[in-house]
């Protein structure tokens, strides 16, 4: 076994193998290698150089967002706990104030006035009790505060609830299940949203507003997606929620509860072409999920702090609401010989793929494959070949006469 496998690999070493020119004429193969190389270059040509834009050099857009709104709205409420009339203007319903590439607008609340530090009983939707041993251990974190250990009667008649120190009286209600929403107004407010963006590789920077004409215009307009070229960054809440939720019942529960809704700028860029030409694109969507039961829309709790004579008080708000994320997003090209060179590079590269495919239908799988493969492969032995010995330590002539014999083949196809 081993003497064998010895003569195999010197058989091996002493020979050079170097390709060989065949030309193959015939219709069949002649059609199937030209629609193979007209396969690869149609990709290298349309996919790559064209739709991917191979000829030209890329950078990420680099943005910076900031955002204002406007809006100032009446309520006159005879229910609930936003009673009487009230005035609400951006600093009332914009909390926090200033976000990074963020910003909220509340909608709904519930608003539990004049709390002070003191004792009272526990809402009694946070759970009952019958007698103080159910108040005893330590507090649960869903609650309103600590628990003194006393079962004491609440405000809902007939019902006993855990005696509490806390802010009092506590939090009771919960609008997000009802569809009147106090703020429904916030849906003719604008927002102003400034988008100064840098294309660092090609020194460009572009912003969402016009570079002439000062900023006066801006007091009148209103976005329009039918001409993105006016360059009017101001949308109105309800265009952005009619947009991003197209089901007006969704859309109503959304000011009830609140949501989540995300808004992109994308810059996609040819600085082939003028930079003027370089404009952004808007699209908003909803991110909350409109199926879910536990925990929907968006909400959180605030409060604002005074004093009254020697005592501290608060207001706490459970302020329902739409959150929007702005998120900038976009690439811009230039041309560049290098990507172009490469790309054109990579496709004669793939050019040799169509001699590995053809030559393995010829090889392989056409009726003819053992003519072709005898015409392809031929072995030419020169006087200084190697030749191997048997085991007997003698030349294997006849198998060497065979292989000088294979390599003296006829050419000539049937």
């Amino acid at each position: 076994m081993a003497p064998k496998f010895a003569r195999s690999v010197l058989v091996t070493f002493f020979e050079y193998g170097t390709a060989k020119v065949l030309h193959i004429r015939s219709k069949k193969v002649g059609i199937m290698s030209r629609f193979v190389q007209l396969l690869v270059i149609a990709y290298v040509v349309g996919w790559v150089l064209v739709y991917k834009k191979g000829y030209q050099d890329f950078d990420n857009v680099e943005g910076a967002i900031t955002s204002k709104l406007k809006g100032v709205y009446l309520t006159n409420l005879a229910n609930g706990t936003l009673n009487g009339s009230r005035v609400w203007d951006v600093a009332d319903y914009v909390k926090p104030a200033e976000e990074n590439n963020a910003f909220f607008i509340m909608t709904n609340a519930i608003v539990t006035p004049s709390q002070v530090q003191s004792t009272c009983p526990e809402n009694p939707s946070a759970g009952n009790c019958t007698r103080d041993e159910d108040c005893a251990g330590p507090s649960p974190v869903t609650g309103s505060g600590i628990r003194t250990g006393n079962c004491i009667n609440s405000t809902k008649p007939g019902v006993k609830t855990c005696e509490l120190y806390a802010w009092c009286p506590v939090e009771y209600g919960d609008p997000a299940g009802g569809k009147s929403t106090p703020l429904i107004e916030v849906q003719n407010f604008t927002v102003y949203i400034r988008n100064n963006v840098i294309f660092r590789k090609f020194n460009q920077r572009r912003r969402n507003i016009r570079d002439s004409g000062g900023e006066g215009y801006l007091s009148s307009c209103h976005y329009d997606p039918a001409h993105p070229e006016d360059l009017c960054p101001i949308f109105s809440i309800g265009y952005i929620l009619n947009t991003s939720e197209s089901d007006p019942e969704q859309r109503e529960l959304m000011l009830a509860q609140g949501g989540m809704i995300e808004i992109t700028v994308t810059w996609d860029c040819n600085f082939d072409r003028d930079p003027s030409q370089c404009l952004p694109q808007y699209q908003f969507l909803r991110l909350d999920s409109r199926d879910a039961q536990d925990y929907p829309g968006y909400n959180f709790r605030y409060a604002e702090y005074y004093r009254e004579g020697s005592t501290d008080r608060r207001t706490l708000y459970k302020a329902y609401g739409l959150r929007f994320v702005i998120v900038v997003s976009g690439t811009a090209g230039k041309f560049n010989a290098v990507p172009l060179a490469m790309n054109i590079g990579s496709g004669l590269g793939l050019l040799g793929v169509v001699t590995v495919i053809c030559d393995f239908i010829v090889l392989n799988v056409l009726q003819k494959r053992s003519f072709y493969r005898d015409k392809k492969f031929e072995d030419v032995h020169a006087d200084d070949a190697y030749k191997p010995l048997d085991e007997s330590g003698e030349h294997d002539g006849a198998s060497y006469g065979a292989a000088v014999n294979s390599g003296k083949k006829s050419t000539s196809a049937e």
